[in-house]
């Protein structure tokens, strides 16, 4: 019996709970000391673990805590400069919490240590019993003053569980406070965020085909985009959220259409014996690249919407597989799942380099998802048969998400939520 439920809850303990694990960090990572903020001390506690969870999780921060300290300031008049330049640390953060019941207020203050000065001051207002959003605000602040690159740490994850159910899951950018979306004793693939992170589309086989639906993250409601009798699949939002492409069997070939969200019009883009699907927008939404068979083995493909009877162009000539791509979010390159021999590696290509960099090493590496500031891949491996999720800087730092029990693939990263 197919069974699918609705869920929009928030849990603090469920089976597919992600777990952090730092697999490596960069060559040389900013060396930062954080005082744990004055005020609440269970708050600021907790406050000061998920910061500093967060800025080791990107890999590029070596984080100092109060024992490793010479003094510990607690305002700005207290603090001595050449303590911290003693240890060759780059900034310090010192901040508190105030909690009335009502409103939690935290202000912080970043200091480069070797010019001796302030570099940041701000204020973040939060609700109370979400120090979580809390702390995930202060840290952005933070990987933002030290890197000049906005943070994600306040950013979601959307990816899907496998046991004895399929689950759609929803959870900050660390893995903890999950959402479940979706729960189905069918497949559930391909979600994909909307570009304001309100919705999500996903394919689900609850029909017994392969249908898309829309989700809305915060009532639950959902449609299905086409009622027909074809199978659809992979869809993806246009940039300003529109349209959706999809890979749909009209006349019994996956082919990529678009689909014009307000009407229901479909615009087919491409006509050919070979499969096209696993298509994706570039930012500005003038192109659209896929992934292609038409030369013989998976490539990537790309067509510029401006311009009329245009013919997909192949970018892809490396390696006997290139398919999954997504454009990086300035437009200057695409990250996708290579293959030059067997592994199945995440790649990244820049349109102004005539060749591939390898950004993983794994043997089985899928379904690559872009942050939003273009500086992390999240993606799907597999590891002694059990699929998780691991993720890779551009600068090289690597961590893992492995889930306590379940299998978990298909990520998929929200936008900026502020």
């Amino acid at each position: 019996m197919k069974r699918i439920f609705l869920l929009i809850f928030f849990s603090n303990f469920t089976l597919s709970e992600l777990i952090l694990e730092i697999t490596q960090g960069t060559e040389d990572p900013f060396r930062v000391a954080i005082i744990q903020f004055e005020g609440s001390n269970d708050i600021a506690s907790d406050v000061h673990q998920i910061i500093k969870n967060n800025l080791k999780r990107s890999g590029e921060f070596t984080i100092f805590d109060n024992d490793d300290l010479l003094s510990i300031p607690n305002s700005e008049s207290d603090i001595i400069f050449n303590d911290f330049k003693i240890l060759n640390i780059d900034y310090l953060v010192i901040g508190n919490i105030i909690n009335d019941n009502l409103n939690i207020t935290s202000e912080y203050k970043v200091f480069d240590i070797k010019k001796s000065t302030k570099v940041r001051s701000s204020t973040i207002f939060g609700i109370p019993n979400k120090n979580r959003q809390l702390a995930h605000y202060i840290s952005d602040g933070i990987y933002e003053e030290v890197t000049g690159i906005k943070g994600i740490a306040s950013t979601k994850i959307l990816y899907v569980t496998e046991n004895e159910d399929f689950k759609l899951i929803v959870a900050d950018a660390d893995g903890k406070n999950e959402q479940i979306l979706l729960e189905s004793s069918e497949p559930i693939i391909s979600p994909s965020w909307s570009p304001d992170s309100k919705k999500v589309a996903y394919v689900s086989f609850e029909t017994g085909m392969a249908k898309v639906f829309i989700q809305d993250i915060a009532t639950g409601k959902r449609d299905l985009v086409i009622k027909n009798s074809s199978q659809i699949s992979s869809p993806a939002w246009s940039p300003d959220g529109k349209f959706l492409s999809l890979t749909m069997y009209q006349d019994g070939n996956a082919e990529i259409y678009i689909l014009n969200l307000r009407n229901k019009n479909l615009t087919r883009l491409t006509n050919h014996y070979a499969i096209d699907t696993e298509s994706s927008w570039s930012k500005k939404g003038s192109k659209i690249m896929f992934t292609s068979g038409r030369s013989g083995s998976p490539q990537l493909y790309e067509i510029n919407l401006r311009q009329s009877n245009a013919k997909p162009k192949r970018i892809t000539f490396d390696g006997n597989y290139n398919a999954k791509g997504s454009y990086l979010p300035n437009n200057d390159g695409i990250v996708f799942v290579h293959r030059a021999d067997v592994s199945f590696q995440i790649a990244l290509k820049y349109f102004d380099e005539n060749f591939i960099r390898p950004l993983t090493e794994s043997q089985m590496d899928e379904s690559p998802s872009i942050s939003p500031n273009g500086n992390v891949i999240v993606y799907s491996i597999r590891e002694e048969g059990m699929g998780l999720l691991s993720g890779v800087t551009l600068s090289g730092a690597k961590f893992k998400l492995p889930a306590s029990e379940g299998a978990v693939r298909e990520p998929s990263w929200s936008g900026f939520l502020r």
